[in-house]
Formats: C-alpha cells, structure tokens, sequence
C-alpha cells in the first residue's frame, strides 16, 4: 500500500513537472512572438523613414546623403533580443529628429502632400510599435510571475527557464509633431 502511494505521489509529481514545463515553454514563445512583433513593426517604420529621406532628396542632397548614412546603419534581426530592440529604437528617433528637423528648414518639403502622408503613415507605426511594446512587457510580467512563484520557480531554474528583461522606454524620445 504504501508503494502504491509513493509511486502515485512521484506520477503526480511527474504529471505536475511536465504541465509546468509545457506552461512555461508556451509563455516563453508568447513572449518570443511579442518582441518579433515589435520588430515587424519597428522595419515598417524603417521603411517609413527611407521614403522620407528620399522626399528630402529632392530638396537638399546633403541633408539626405546624411539622413541616408543612419538609415543604412541599421541592423535589424530576424531573431531580435530586447537589446537589439531598445538599439533600433533609439537609431529610429535619431532619424526622426534629424528628419522633422530637415522639413522645418524646407518648408516646401513640409507642405508636401507626400511628406505629409508619409508623416501620417510613420505616426501610425509609431503607434503601433508603442502597443506592441506594451504588449510585450505584459507577456514578460506573466512570464517572469510564473518563473518566479514557488514552488514552480525550483523546476524553472532546473529547466532553464529565467526572468526575462523588460523593455524600456527612451525617455529622450520625441513626439513626431501633429500634421
């Protein structure tokens, strides 16, 4: 009898280990998708940008040889870490600022339809990568509360699985102004 009842406490014990590795392992690729999202998100901006820099090729080549040299500096990844991400976000608002700053000296290129479109569109994405961003550290809150509570965070721990970092806000970051 007592057999019986050691090995149903080991088989509920297993059973147990296997369900939290699986829970965790699903919130660690929800987690995993977030921050891809945030770069989807963050290379459609790029995107954004580059039609920017070639509307300002029509008004000063130098301005947009030198906007051009950032935007080809980019290095974005297909598998992306929360460094990476905070990295093209500042490289992101360095362009955006050097470009507002741009359309104020040509006031012609600020009046533009297509600037003033394409502002539209980046102030989309901007927003966009702002939800995704928030979407993400929620996943991490989640994530990180299931490694971290006991008795699940001694199998975590033995299973690989760690605390993951949030993403931070830039706190130099700038609005891109209202069109």
């Amino acid at each position: 009898m007592t057999l019986i009842i050691v090995i149903a406490v080991i088989a509920l014990l297993v059973v147990w280990v296997i369900g939290l590795q699986n829970t965790l392992v699903k919130s660690d690729e929800v987690c995993n998708n977030a921050l891809k999202q945030i770069n989807v998100q963050q290379i459609s901006r790029f995107d954004a940008l580059q039609a920017l820099v070639k509307l300002t090729r029509e008004y000063s080549s130098y301005e947009a040889d030198t906007l051009q040299k950032i935007v080809d500096a980019r290095k974005m990844s297909t598998n992306p870490s929360v460094a990476d991400i905070n990295a093209n976000e500042q490289l992101l608002s360095q362009i955006g600022s050097k470009l507002i700053a741009v359309a104020e000296a040509y006031p012609d290129l600020k009046a533009s339809t297509n600037y003033q479109e394409t502002m539209k569109s980046l102030k989309e994405y901007e927003e966009n990568v702002r939800l995704s961003r928030m979407t993400f550290n929620d996943t991490v809150t989640r994530y990180n509360q299931q490694v971290r509570v006991f008795p699940a965070s001694l199998v975590a721990g033995l299973l690989g699985f760690a605390k993951r970092d949030y993403l931070e806000e830039d706190k130099s970051k700038k609005d891109y102004p209202i069109i």
